[in-house]
């Protein structure tokens, strides 16, 4: 196995050890079992486990938000559609909240390339919301863009709590409110 596939099996590994069963209560003797990498192997893509949450934060990033931005685009580039994807990853077997929430939460505070990649995400999907309410016709898109960023972070921890998907409908319906209120009116 060269080490790319090597690579993209632990990577596979990690997210769905992490994501499950956090950061701290997985080892490294997992992810290499669960991928099937040697050890000598594991150790070449990843010299330590930091190296490897950080490689896994940065690919669930880039997943993440491609899938997002991708349902997205395909309904018009609507703002709303945010909670209708939101809805579905909810409903999604597995589905665990925020994984940068997550290892934030496990990690911040001793991790500061943890703490790194969290803010980067956030930051990165304010970003893109951003984008999405420049396209609008209101006063303050960046205003909206962080209104709407606390609205999906807000669901996504309640849908991951209460197990129910349904935060994205309420979630969904305040941003809809805002969307209204924050266009100019005639």
């Amino acid at each position: 196995m060269d080490q790319q596939e090597a690579t993209a099996r632990l990577l596979d590994a990690a997210e769905a050890e992490f994501y499950e069963h956090g950061v701290r209560g997985v080892g490294m003797d997992v992810i290499r079992g669960r991928s099937g990498v040697s050890l000598k192997r594991m150790y070449q893509c990843f010299p330590s486990k930091d190296s490897l949450v950080e490689a896994y934060l940065e690919r669930r990033d880039e997943r993440w938000r491609r899938s997002l931005a991708d349902y997205v685009a395909t309904h018009g580039d609507e703002p709303l559609a945010v909670f209708d994807w939101l809805r579905t990853w909810f409903a999604e077997p597995g589905f665990r909240g925020c994984a940068f929430v997550n290892s934030f939460g496990e990690l911040g505070a001793d991790s500061p390339a943890v703490a790194a990649a969290a803010r980067r995400h956030k930051d990165a999907v304010r970003d893109y919301l951003r984008t999405l309410t420049g396209r609008l016709d209101v006063p303050d898109p960046d205003r909206l863009a962080e209104q709407l960023l606390t609205l999906v972070e807000g669901a996504i921890a309640l849908a991951a709590i209460r197990a129910d998907p349904g935060a994205a409908r309420t979630a969904r319906a305040a941003a809809e409110t805002l969307l209204t209120t924050a266009r100019p009116h005639p």
